[in-house]
Formats: C-alpha cells, structure tokens, sequence
C-alpha cells in the first residue's frame, strides 16, 4: 500500500472518528428535541409525523415504481429476439432500477430508524 494511500485511510478514519465524536457529544448536552405543533393541538399528529408519513408513502410509490420497471424491462428482453443492442439496453434498464430500489430501501430504513428515534421526544412537563 502507498504512502499515500495510508495517509488518506487514516485521515478519512480520524475525520470521521472525530465527525461521530463531536455530534455524540453535542446530542448529549441538548437533552430532548421539543414536540413540533401541528394539525391537532394536543400533539397526537405533529408535523414530523405528517412528514414520515409522507416520506414513507413516497419511498413505496418508488419501490412499486421499480417493480414495475423490472417487469417491462424484463419483457423488453423477452420481446428482443436475440437481438444484442436490444437485450444490453435491457439488462442496463433491469441493474439500474435494482440499484435504485436498493437506494429506496435504504432510504426506507433510514425513515423508519430516524422516525423511530426522534419520533417519541417530548418534552417533560416540570
């Protein structure tokens, strides 16, 4: 391995080491985010929850959008009959749709785990 090489593995590890470091420290001298008002005023639906929810709903319009992606790529490559520009523009379609649900699905994880963790934060009465 280069000198240079090690050098950027081991800055990139001390930069993020630090980055983690620093936002752990301020999240623990913050305390609890403060409910947001929304819709409702005794808090039941607030406006992060109208936002989840939304994102939620998006993310699956997406996800189903790339199933239905594959399946028309999947009979553009029945329907080629052999024919190479044909099957290869295929093949491109069906990779790069998996790789955007896997992005969706992703993004779905990451809702649902910072829905999760900030979701139930308020703030105690006193």
């Amino acid at each position: 391995m280069s000198t240079l090489s090690k050098f950027y593995y081991r800055s990139t590890f001390f930069v993020m080491s630090a980055v983690t470091g620093v936002g752990t420290a301020f999240a623990a001298g913050l305390g609890p985010l403060p409910s947001t008002p929304g819709p409702n005023s005794n808090g039941t639906s607030g406006i992060r929850t109208i936002i989840v929810n939304l994102l939620q709903l998006v993310l699956s319009f997406l996800a189903l959008a790339a199933v239905v992606f594959i399946v028309i790529a999947g009979i553009r490559l029945i329907v080629s009959q052999g024919e190479e520009e044909q099957k290869n523009k295929a093949k491109k379609t069906i990779i790069y749709v998996v790789i955007g649900l896997i992005v969706v699905l992703f993004a779905k994880v990451i809702v649902g785990f910072i829905s999760s963790t900030f979701g139930n934060n308020s703030v105690p009465s006193s």
